[in-house]
């Protein structure tokens, strides 16, 4: 025979567990994007970083208490050019020996309007840690491609860093200082 208080001390174990209000996210780098423009003489040139990944943890409560990590492959930069990606890679730009990777870990995320973020970390490239703030749209969530899958959207993210304030100085002047940065993201809880 079955206890009585046995249900009623697991009706109670179930209760006092912490309802969870996070979702993680994993960035889903063949349908994300993290690209660049910078001047070169008179015209611009763009570019994209063809490997990073990342979590992004989605407070569902409460906004400000959710986190975005995200780590690039400096080698992965890609202009479409291989002389000029492979000069990227080399110590006047990236140095890709020394610093492999470039990397973003967030300290505040605000919602400022309806869907629209901005979020706020250190930005590591090229050994040089600087507090940055970019904003960004929440798409929201839908069901993902496979069956019980559900993938969020973080679009139209966009921020310009000056690149000599990462110690990248080589050919100021006839390549420009301000890089503006593109952020496109769809990631799978």
């Amino acid at each position: 025979m079955r206890h009585p208080l046995r249900a009623l001390f697991a009706t109670l174990a179930l209760a006092a567990l912490p309802v969870l209000a996070q979702d993680t996210y994993k960035i889903d780098p063949v349908h994300s994007e993290v690209s660049f423009k910078i001047r070169h003489t008179l015209a611009k040139v763009s570019g994209r970083f063809a490997k990073f990944s990342g979590e992004i943890t989605v407070d569902n409560k409460d906004i400000s208490k959710s986190s975005v990590n995200v780590t690039i492959d400096a080698a992965s930069v890609n202009t479409d050019n291989e002389m000029r990606d492979a000069h990227l890679r080399k110590a006047d730009f990236f140095d890709v020996a020394q610093f492999p990777t470039i990397t973003f870990k967030s300290t505040s995320v605000k919602e400022v309007a309806k869907g629209k973020l901005e979020i706020t970390g250190d930005f590591t490239m090229h050994g040089v840690t600087k507090r940055i703030t970019f904003p960004i749209t929440n798409a929201g969530t839908q069901a993902g491609g496979k069956p019980g899958s559900v993938v969020a959207g973080f679009i139209d993210g966009a921020l310009t860093v000056n690149r000599s304030e990462y110690g990248i100085k080589y050919g100021l002047g006839m390549v420009g200082d301000e890089v503006a940065i593109s952020l496109n993201v769809e990631a799978s809880k």
